[in-house]
């Protein structure tokens, strides 16, 4: 009744059905586990920014690398902007997430000789990509700045590739080990994303808050998978029971029509042995 099942074509399609399922009910997990990372990382964002700020120096030091915990707490530092040694970063997207321009990174000499990197905030590119563009000037004097602690950039943990041979005062990312070689000063691990004082003018446009309130559509794509793969087996069932009734069918009409042949071909035997008995009995 069921050996159509091992046919060449249904051997394949139940290989084929063995192997979605597994990997759907995998991609309905990554999926989850995007989800909960995006809620942990949102109640993290939440709570950092929540947090009383605290000077620079008690959540990092040269060289290190700042911890994922301490992301996005807001800090303080007091110093001088080292305006000779700043640059802009390039393909930096504004408030509006569309317009394309630059970061513009100055580190702040602090008390004791030590750097941090501010983010000062974004700037329009402008029309010619092989010249620095023209900045805002930092304030002069000492200053008080506050703003979002980061962790320093890398091309694995962002995905942005740390392009060679950029024009002067240029750079990819945002990383304070390679602007500690570039300065020759100690430089504190991660950088500021300012947030206060305001800019004058309002240039450069200060870095907004991250979204931490919404968590995209993960759930609903892990739910997506996991009904896919409880389709397959279904739909399978669906397929064989069909497959079934049609060979039944198409056994039964064949019968039926196997049937009628015979009884046609009878009938034709039966006259035909009359016709032979007439024509006898007409010679006779």
């Amino acid at each position: 009744m069921y050996r159509f099942l091992l046919s060449r074509q249904w051997v394949i399609l139940t290989l084929v059905g063995l192997v979605l399922i597994p990997v759907m009910i995998k991609l309905g997990y990554w999926q989850l586990h995007r989800h909960e990372h995006k809620v942990a990382q949102n109640q993290l964002i939440a709570s950092s920014l929540a947090a009383r700020p605290v000077p620079v120096a008690d959540l990092t030091a040269p060289g290190r690398d700042l911890p994922r915990r301490e992301m996005w707490r807001t800090v303080t530092a007091t110093g001088r902007y080292d305006t000779a040694h700043e640059v802009v970063v390039r393909q930096r997207t504004a408030a509006d997430e569309q317009s394309i321009g630059y970061y513009v990174l100055t580190p702040l000499v602090l008390g004791d000789g030590d750097a941090v990197l501010v983010n000062r905030g974004w700037i329009s590119a402008g029309d010619d990509l092989t010249k620095f563009p023209d900045v805002p000037a930092a304030p002069k004097g000492k200053v008080t700045v506050t703003g979002r602690m980061m962790a320093d950039e890398t091309t694995e943990a962002s995905g942005i590739k740390d392009t060679k041979g950029l024009p002067a005062r240029q750079v990819m990312l945002i990383n304070s080990k390679e602007q500690a070689k570039r300065t020759g000063r100690p430089m504190l691990g991660g950088y500021i994303e300012q947030t206060a004082p305001e800019q004058p003018g309002g240039k450069p446009e200060l870095v907004p808050e991250p979204d931490h309130d919404s968590i995209g559509p993960h759930m609903a794509y892990a739910i997506q998978w996991w009904l896919f793969a409880a389709a397959v087996p279904v739909g399978w069932v669906i397929l064989v029971r069909r497959e079934r009734r049609d060979r039944a069918a198409a056994a039964a009409a064949a019968a039926e029509k196997a049937g009628e042949a015979g009884e046609a071909g009878e009938a034709g035997e039966a006259g035909e042995a009359e016709n032979t008995r007439d024509s006898a009995d007409a010679t006779a």
